[in-house]
């Protein structure tokens, strides 16, 4: 018996997306969670990142599992790519419209990447997933 792997009927857009790669994060009690809407920005490759941290490469890689997981069972949607599992410092989950990058707390404070796309719109979240004002 050969089995087969069915893709969902149903397409979200890249908000939805970025919606649920946050609660993905938020589920598996990612740190600092924030989002960058890059949609204005004309050197922008993606519409969202999702970044946050985590306290261990442990739960880093835990993080990027269960996104890849969601994705999967609920949208039939696999990443185009994934890179740094094998250290679990800053792990990129790159699902096109929207990319997810899950660090250890030194390695983001060292990237400082919501500098480096200061220019997005940056929306922060609590551990109970609402935006902080």
């Amino acid at each position: 018996m050969e089995a087969k792997i069915e893709k969902k009927q149903r397409t979200l857009n890249s908000k939805e997306l970025a919606d649920l790669m946050r609660d993905c994060v938020l589920e598996k009690k990612g740190k600092e969670v924030v989002e960058l809407d890059m949609r204005e920005l004309t050197e922008a490759f993606c519409d969202y990142f999702i970044i946050c941290h985590g306290t261990s490469t442990t739960q880093v890689k835990s993080i990027a599992d269960f996104i890849v997981y969601k994705f999967k069972t609920e949208l039939g949607e696999f990443p185009i790519s994934q890179e740094g599992m094998k250290n679990a410092e800053w792990v990129l989950v790159d699902f096109g419209s929207v990319v997810a990058h899950i660090f250890l707390k030194d390695r983001r404070e060292f990237y400082q990447l919501e500098e480096l796309w200061g220019d997005a719109k940056i929306t922060s979240y609590s551990e109970e997933g609402d935006p902080i004002v």
